[in-house]
């Protein structure tokens, strides 16, 4: 009966909590990765602006809810740049593609420890599963359920 008690404790710790923090981990890497898609979608407009030489700007503003106006922008020469926690700055062209290149160097070294995080996760998950395999003295895992187990 002990067996069964802490089989059921390590099965229950795989879905509660090594689960949850896979996910959760994963989850806020994909969020990262989504900021350094904007970054380097803004990164490509400004390349655009500068390609082009025109100060004015015709585009469409999102107002929300995919909802568009048409803007018109007299002097395109500074914008406004998202630098975190709700704040703008307004930079210049080179300014901008400067801090995007800083910017998308340290999320994309935070997305890297967000991928180490997830594989110490799955290789604890994969330790819990193979106390689980030895407690219930079954025999090892096929090479093919490995990678569906994660």
């Amino acid at each position: 009966m002990a067996s069964s008690d802490k089989i059921l404790q390590y099965e229950t710790f795989i879905t509660d909590v090594l689960r949850r923090d896979l996910q959760r981990v994963l989850e806020q890497r994909d969020g990262v990765y989504e900021k350094i898609g904007q970054y380097l979608q803004l990164k490509n407009t400004i390349q655009s602006l500068q390609e082009s030489g025109d100060s004015e700007l015709k585009t469409e503003v999102d107002l929300g809810c995919h909802f568009y106006v048409q803007a018109h922008v007299e002097d395109s020469s500074k914008i406004f740049v998202a630098v975190g926690y709700g704040f703008f700055v307004e930079m210049s062209h080179a300014e901008a593609l400067g801090f995007i290149e800083k910017k998308t160097r340290q999320l994309n070294a935070f997305t890297e420890l967000l991928t180490k995080d997830s594989a110490k996760i799955k290789a604890n998950i994969r330790m819990v599963l193979e106390g689980l395999r030895e407690l219930q003295g079954l025999a090892d895992f096929p090479e093919d359920d490995q990678k569906d187990v994660l």
